[in-house]
C-alpha cells in the first residue's frame, strides 16, 4: 500500500459508437416538476404509480443523505422494469453514479461471489474530491521550438499575456509534444495545468477575429483573462470507490481499469482507502456522492448472496440497491425454502416494492410508435394496428423485433413505409413463442426427446 493514496485515473479519449439498443430510447422517467407522471414523455409510456415511485427514489438519491436502501422492482416480463431503472440512470445524470449488472454475471466471473458484488458495490459509491491546482491562463503571443541536428531534442519557448502582463516560459520535450498534440497556434486562449502539464484550449482571442485565415465554423472567439498569468483554481473530479482501489492496488495499478482484469482486492486495502476517504470527508476536501446498484434478475442470485447484501446495505458506505424481478413464488436458490419473487423474507423486509402491470392496448401502440421513431422507420397506421395486436396476443419484445425486419422487407421493395403486407411476412418468417409451441407439439415424433428415452417401459 502506498503512501500517498492516488485518485487520478490516466486520461483517455473515448470514441463512441451510436447504436439502437433495446432501451435506446428512454431519455428520463418523464415527470414533471411535481413529480407527476406525464402519459407519453422522455420514452416512459404508462407505469404511472411505478414511475412516481422511481422519481421519489430519485430525488432522495440527489439530496445525498440516504444510503444503504433498498427497493424491488416486481412485475410480469416486459412491463418496463429495466426501462425504470435505466430511466432513473439518465434521471441522476453523468456526476451520480449508476452500476448496471445482471445476478448471473456474479457467478461467471473469476473470483468469489461476495468479491464481484463488493466491487459492484463500491461502482456505485463516488468520492467527490476537491484540490486546489495552479494554472496558467493566457493568450499565446509566440511559440518557438527549435530542434537539434538530429531531431532527437527540442527546446523552445512560449509568450504568453493577460491584459494586464506578459511573460516567457521555456519549454521541455513533454510541454512541445503537448502543444504540437493539441494545435496550440498564436492568438489561441490556453490553460495548463502545472502540476500534470495538461493543455486545456478556451478557444481563440478576439484580438484575432480579423485576421484573414480560414478558420473552421467551430472556432470559438473568447476574451484575453485578465489578472495574473499563474493563478489556482479549484478543480473537482468525481471518481468511484472502486477505481481507487484499482489504483492503489498493487497487481497491476491503474491499468487494471482498462484490461478489465482487477483481481481480488484485499480488505485490508480498502480499510485503509475508507479510513483515507472519511479523513478527507472531515477536512472538507471530499464528498461522498451515493450512487445506484441496479442487479436485474436478482432472483438468481443464491442464499449466500443475499447474506452478504444484508450485511452490505448496513455499511455507511453503501449505494442505493435497486433489483428487478419478474418471478412471483419462488425457491431461494441454494436453499429448499420457497419465498415471494425468489428473495429471502429478511432481505423482503428491507426492500420498498414497485409493482409494474402489464400495459393497455393503447400504451403498446405508444411504445411501438416511439421505437419506429428511435429506429428511423415510418409505419403506415394500419400496420402500427397490426403490430399493436400481434403485441397484445403474442409479446411486447416480438413485436418490436418485427419492426426492423418488415423495415427490411419494405427496403427490398423500395418502398419508403412499412405496410401490413411487410409485417404479414416477417410474421410468417418469424415464429412467436406460443406458435413455436404449437409447432413442437404437432411434430413431437419427429423431434429429440431425452423424456421418452428414460421413461419406464421405453
Amino acid at each position: 500500500m502506498q503512501a500517498n493514496i492516488s485518485t487520478t485515473p490516466a486520461q483517455t479519449t473515448i470514441q463512441t459508437l451510436e447504436r439502437i439498443g433495446a432501451h435506446s430510447h428512454v431519455r428520463g422517467l418523464g415527470l414533471d416538476e411535481r413529480l407527476e407522471p406525464r402519459d407519453n414523455a422522455q420514452g416512459m409510456v404508462g407505469q404511472h404509480a411505478a414511475r412516481k415511485a422511481a422519481g421519489t427514489i430519485v430525488k432522495i438519491v440527489q439530496a445525498g443523505r440516504i444510503a444503504g436502501r433498498s427497493m424491488l422492482i416486481a412485475g410480469p416480463p416486459s412491463t418496463g422494469k429495466t426501462a425504470i431503472a435505466m430511466g432513473m440512470a439518465q434521471t441522476l445524470g453523468a456526476d451520480v453514479p449508476f452500476t448496471s449488472v445482471s445476478a448471473a454475471e456474479v457467478f461467471s466471473l473469476e473470483m468469489s461471489k461476495t468479491e464481484a458484488l463488493m466491487q459492484a458495490f463500491r461502482k456505485s459509491i463516488g468520492v467527490r474530491i476537491k484540490e486546489e491546482a495552479e494554472i496558467i491562463e493566457g493568450e499565446v503571443v509566440e511559440i518557438q521550438i527549435d530542434r537539434s541536428l538530429t531531431g532527437a531534442t527540442k527546446t523552445g519557448k512560449i509568450v504568453m499575456k493577460t491584459t494586464d502582463m506578459e511573460t516567457v516560459y521555456e519549454l521541455g520535450n513533454k510541454m512541445i509534444d503537448a502543444l504540437q498534440k493539441e494545435k496550440v497556434t498564436a492568438g489561441d486562449v490556453v490553460s495548463i495545468e502545472k502540476s500534470s502539464g495538461r493543455i486545456t484550449k478556451l478557444g481563440r482571442s478576439f484580438a484575432r477575429s480579423r485576421d484573414y485565415d480560414a478558420i473552421g465554423s467551430d472556432t470559438r472567439f473568447v476574451q484575453c483573462p485578465e489578472g495574473e498569468l499563474q493563478r489556482r483554481r479549484e478543480v473537482v473530479h468525481t471518481v468511484s470507490l472502486h477505481e481507487i482501489d484499482v489504483i492503489n492496488s498493487r497487481t497491476q495499478g491503474f491499468l487494471a481499469l482498462f484490461a478489465g482484469d482487477t483481481g481480488e482486492i484485499k480488505p485490508e486495502l480498502r480499510d485503509q482507502i475508507n479510513a483515507k476517504v472519511s479523513e478527507w470527508r472531515e477536512e472538507g476536501k471530499a464528498d461522498i456522492v451515493p450512487g445506484v446498484l441496479f442487479i436485474d434478475e436478482v432472483h438468481m442470485l443464491d442464499i449466500e448472496c443475499f447474506s452478504f447484501l444484508n450485511r452490505a446495505l448496513e455499511s455507511e458506505l453503501a449505494p442505493l440497491v435497486v433489483m428487478a424481478s419478474n418471478r412471483g413464488k419462488e425457491r431461494i436458490r441454494g436453499t429448499r425454502f420457497m419465498s415471494p419473487h425468489g428473495l429471502p423474507i429478511d432481505l423482503l423486509d428491507r426492500v420498498l416494492i414497485i409493482a409494474t402491470k402489464p400495459y393497455s392496448e393503447d400504451e403498446v401502440r405508444q411504445i411501438l410508435a416511439i421505437r419506429a421513431q428511435e429506429e428511423e422507420v415510418t409505419l403506415k397506421d394500419e400496420a402500427l394496428s397490426v403490430l399493436t395486436r400481434m403485441a397484445m396476443e403474442t409479446s411486447l419484445r416480438y413485436s418490436i423485433n418485427l419492426i426492423t425486419t418488415a423495415n427490411l422487407a419494405a427496403r427490398r421493395r423500395k418502398a419508403d413505409e412499412v405496410d401490413v403486407a411487410d409485417v404479414r411476412r416477417v410474421y410468417n418468417l418469424f415464429v412467436d413463442e406460443k406458435r413455436s409451441v404449437q409447432y413442437l407439439r404437432e411434430h413431437a415424433a419427429e423431434f429429440l426427446s431425452e423424456v421418452d428415452e428414460l421413461a419406464p417401459g421405453a
